[in-house]
């Protein structure tokens, strides 16, 4: 009898603690973002988005800098997945970036950030205006 109960209490614990990891697991949602970016040298950036996750819609805003070969002005347009998250706050953050680019009327564009809780965005859509840049960049992306 105290072998069916030991065996009981495990089994309970176990199930608890298959309940519990499969709670803690990360998920993910679709992100939509609107960035104007200009400069000369120095450059900025700010826009605004939507992210849904969980069948809830979140407004986003977003700004950063860009410092290098930066000359220009451009509005893009991307949309695509965010992965890694447990809540809408986690796609709140610093993401950075190195890159180079041309857009000269509409180009496209792709690319995959990380932020410091993990997120990972991955975005492409397109670019539009006149933009020449081979720079370091951040984006900063807030829950409003």
């Amino acid at each position: 009898m105290k072998i069916a109960s030991t065996l009981r209490a495990a089994l309970v614990a176990i199930a608890a603690l298959a309940g519990l990891s499969t709670a803690a697991q990360a998920d993910s949602g679709t992100v939509v973002l609107t960035i104007y970016k200009a400069g000369w040298i120095i450059g900025g950036s700010g826009g605004s988005g939507v992210l849904n996750f969980r069948g809830r819609s979140y407004a986003l805003a977003t700004g950063g800098l860009d410092y290098g070969l930066v000359f220009g002005g451009s509005k893009t347009v991307l949309r695509g997945r965010v992965s890694n998250i447990f809540r809408p706050s986690d796609v709140a953050g610093v993401y950075g970036a190195a890159g180079a680019g041309l857009a000269v009327g509409r180009g496209a564009r792709a690319i995959v950030l990380t932020n410091q809780k993990g997120a990972v965005l991955e975005l492409s859509g397109y670019q539009t205006g006149l933009m020449a840049n081979a720079d370091l960049s951040g984006l900063a992306i807030t829950m409003q």
